[in-house]
């Protein structure tokens, strides 16, 4: 186990985005399918691999590097040590970040599954405030201690991990009126 955790550093360290942007794509993937196998309960024969490749490709292109990025500009702005600068980077993180990244999110899985400018505007309508409502019930502390405590380079593995309950959230959230339950 050592040598694959070994061979994980080596590979965030030469190639930190594209590992991150792995990781986020392969939990959010996840997220999916425990959505659809547990929330959903789905038999094999129904699952929405599709669905599942959707998620995987938000996390790939959109949630790995933006957070990623997100979390080096932090880091240069307010230091990485110490309980004030973890402060004040949950607070940028669940003022700017976490409202304006929800948008993208469901903008994006909005146009993923077919939909156009109006269906997108419904979705942030409908689905915008309840999500970011749940947002600051689990991430502010979820941040606070991994901007406390986590190295740079580990914070969005932190994140993307306990985001797999989050993406589970979201996927059902929303599909949950786009295809009936098996």
């Amino acid at each position: 186990m050592s040598v694959m955790f070994r061979g994980y550093q080596n590979l965030l360290k030469k190639f930190p985005l594209g590992m991150q942007a792995i990781q986020a794509g392969t939990l959010m993937g996840l997220g999916d399918q425990l959505a659809q196998n547990v929330v959903e309960r789905r038999k094999f024969e129904n699952l929405d691999f599709i669905r599942t490749a959707q998620f995987f490709g938000i996390g790939f292109f959109i949630g790995g590097p933006a957070t990623r990025t997100w979390y080096g500009i932090l880091d240069r702005h307010f230091g990485s040590k110490g309980g004030t600068v973890a402060l004040k980077k949950v607070a940028c993180d669940q003022l700017l970040f976490a409202p304006s990244f929800i948008v993208i999110l469901l903008s994006t899985i909005s146009a993923l599954q077919g939909g156009n400018m109006e269906d997108i505007k419904s979705r942030l309508k409908n689905d915008y405030i309840d999500i970011l409502k749940n947002n600051y019930k689990l991430w502010p502390v979820v941040q606070l201690v991994n901007f406390a405590l986590v190295p740079l380079h580990y914070q969005v593995l932190v994140v993307q991990s306990v985001a797999v309950l989050w993406n589970t959230y979201i996927s059902y959230r929303t599909n949950r009126d786009t295809q009936p339950l098996h």
